[in-house]
């Protein structure tokens, strides 16, 4: 599988997403992440805009999903969502629940290991209850100290067969080096 950049909108003001949005695609960029701040901001509405603007473009809902799994899929999915993340933390049956959920509505899921402290046995785990993407994140104030390791990275993608994302802090001078860790 050839890398996906995939572009994260975290942004509170919808025109400022768009913006950005229309420049990233121009310039080549395989998915769009509806961000958490924004679906705070202004809703699952976010999601049908870019879904509306972008139809052939993959759309992430980062929705953070800790409980309500099925509801939260469903309605992410109907809003226009390809991907919807869950986070690492959540139950082993709210992650079986969005698993089969987004089944229903089409969609895939990808459950962020952010702050997961076994994040090598989480990602074995959630990987055998079917989803579809790891996603290993940066944490902002971790990013800050400019000490980013793809140690985590490398572990993982030599422990699961399915895709892993790997988000934050990455930039035109770290990307070759979260590619070249597997991401």
């Amino acid at each position: 599988m050839r890398p996906i950049l995939q572009v994260a909108l975290d942004f509170i003001d919808l025109n400022r997403a768009v913006k950005l949005a229309k420049e990233t695609v121009a310039g080549g960029c395989d998915w769009l992440e509806v961000g958490t701040p924004l679906i705070k901001s202004e809703g699952l509405g976010s999601i049908r805009q870019f879904r509306q603007l972008f139809p052939k473009i993959t759309i992430v809902a980062d929705m953070k999903i800790m409980d309500a799994g099925r509801t939260e899929v469903e309605i992410a999915a109907k809003s226009g969502a390809d991907i919807v993340t869950v986070l690492g933390h959540a139950s082993n049956e709210t992650i079986k629940e969005c698993v089969n959920a987004a089944k229903n509505y089409g969609a895939k899921i990808m459950v962020d290991l952010i702050e997961v402290d076994n994040y090598i046995e989480r990602a074995k785990e959630v990987e055998s209850f079917g989803v579809d993407y790891i996603g290993l994140h940066i944490p902002i104030d971790e990013q800050m100290t400019g000490k980013i390791s793809f140690d985590k990275l490398k572990k993982v993608t030599k422990t699961v067969k399915i895709p892993v994302a790997i988000a934050g802090g990455i930039n035109s001078e770290t990307a070759v080096d979260a590619v070249n860790s597997g991401a």
